[in-house]
């Protein structure tokens, strides 16, 4: 068609059905995106709830009897890790290191692996399940694997199995999930950049926003609009008291160094020692850390159990009656339910951790509203787990309500970043993603050259390792996490 006779109103016409406005296509996409965020909205919801019955009902029991999660809690651990050493061993940990590794293989067999309603159900079941125990464990990261796994789903079952296509899918249901769970907006956006792709294409602004913005409209339409540890005003002014930014960010950043450190695999040393029992004796070994999680427990007034919320919420506002040791314990408790190997994440956990360190280090700085120092030292441990100082940082504001803080959060993340990455080079989430697809290609590269009696079919999918046990040791040098 020539310039002139675009000029003409029948050529103007075809122009305008041809671009992506009017493409059929297009249209259908996004329907379904539409359609995805609003069944991750009400799933990230639901759970939600199901998620505080679950805990509350663990919570209930342990106040009514002190004793009785001593059978509860590590017979719940050995029922999770007996049920996921088979088919869902995809739901075991966070569920954002799944998401990630399934973002960066454009392998369809491998993605629903990782992906399938199947797993998105088993995770969501099974983190109820670690939370009816009384497991130290979050619901955000589950959340985040629900949500990538029901936006892939849908975008395969309706025609849009193509990896470029599949890959959209994935981010927004990612971004979605953890936008609805803390009812944090900006924050999904910002995780989606930040840890999930690690870069931005410009044709997805519109797709991560709209799935973003839809989830959180179902969000507020039903719990209404909330901050999800309510409206803190706090402040921290310029001066004596910015000694505090200082303080969170290099001993909480450091602190959450050493538990990405410590929760991630090696074939050496104690984590080396703690993988291979877990790798031969699963189910006793996980039974074993739900008792750890119980004895730490007991030198504590509230435990040790569950997200952590209700006593992070209790430090922020000053009102609350942990033991002092209250964040080197919970850190305990996390990294006892993180070896276990059962489903659950450490996004809320991580929060109540740096709640416990802040309230210690607001009495070495008097200058300070205390308040304002947990909060650095909450947004300081998250940065220092995940080396995500962004996401950090814009969660810790949307968690509070507050803007007034936005200066010093970004400082103290910032910082705690360059703390955590003396102890631990690489992001925790991408180190696990990055295992998971070692596992893949490794497995990929055995089956190359079977053995004539290994029996293994060329269209079965390949193997999906857990990313919390050490690698083999045939594994190449150079793809083994450093010391």
């Amino acid at each position: 068609m020539s310039e002139r006779d675009t000029e003409t109103p029948s050529g103007r016409f075809q122009r305008l059905a041809d671009s992506g406005l009017f493409s059929p296509v297009q249209w259908r996409r996004r329907v379904l995106f539409w359609t995805g965020a609003v069944v991750v909205g009400l799933a990230a919801v639901g759970f939600a709830q199901a998620a505080d019955y679950a805990y509350g009902l663990f919570h209930r029991m342990a106040e009514h009897s002190r004793w009785s999660a001593f059978l509860v809690t590590p017979a719940m651990f050995a029922l999770l890790a007996w049920l996921t050493a088979g088919a869902l061993k995809p739901t075991r940990g966070s569920g954002i290191p799944q998401a990630i590794a399934a973002l960066k293989v454009e392998d369809e067999g491998f993605r629903t692996s990782l992906l399938s309603l199947r797993v998105a159900l088993g995770k969501m079941a099974l983190t109820l399940a670690a939370l009816l125990g009384g497991a130290s464990v979050g619901r955000e990261g589950p959340t985040v694997h629900v949500g990538a796994g029901l936006l892939y789903s849908l975008g395969r079952r309706f025609g849009f199995a193509d990896a470029a296509a599949a890959g959209r899918f994935i981010l927004a249901g990612a971004a979605a999930g953890l936008a609805a769970a803390f009812n944090t907006p900006l924050a999904g956006v910002v995780f989606a950049i930040e840890e999930m792709s690690g870069a931005f294409e410009h044709r997805m602004s519109g797709i991560l926003l709209t799935a973003v913005i839809i989830a959180g409209v179902v969000s507020l339409g039903i719990l209404g609009n909330y901050a999800y540890f309510g409206r803190l005003d706090i402040g921290l002014p310029l001066g004596r008291a910015w000694w505090a930014v200082l303080a969170t960010g290099i001993g909480c950043g450091l602190a959450g160094g050493l538990f990405a450190r410590l929760i991630l695999p090696h074939d050496r040393g104690l984590r080396g020692a703690m993988g291979r029992i877990r790798a031969r004796y699963p189910v006793l070994f996980a039974a074993g850390c739900g008792l750890a999680l119980v004895l730490l427990s007991q030198l504590t007034h509230t435990g040790l159990y569950g997200t952590g919320y209700a006593q992070a919420k209790a430090i922020l506002e000053g009102q609350h009656e942990t033991v002092s040791s209250f964040g080197a314990l919970k850190f305990l408790g996390n990294i006892a339910s993180y070896w276990a190997g059962i489903p659950g994440g450490i996004f809320s956990p991580a929060l109540a951790v740096g709640a416990g360190l802040g309230d210690n280090i607001a009495a070495l700085v008097p200058g300070a509203d205390a308040s304002a120092v947990v909060l650095l030292a909450m947004a300081a441990y998250l940065s220092g787990v995940t080396q995500a100082p962004l996401t950090a940082t814009v969660i810790s504001m949307e968690l509070t309500a507050n803007q007034q803080m936005a200066l010093p959060i970004m400082a103290t993340c910032l910082l705690a970043r360059a703390a955590s990455s003396l102890l631990c080079r690489k992001p925790v989430y991408r180190a696990l993603a990055d295992r998971l697809i070692e596992g893949y290609e490794l497995e990929l590269a055995r089956r190359e050259v079977p053995a004539p009696s290994s029996g293994i079919a060329e269209s079965e999918s390949p193997l999906v390792e857990d990313p919390a046990t050490p690698m083999p040791t045939d594994l190449p040098s150079d793809k083994r996490e450093p010391t």
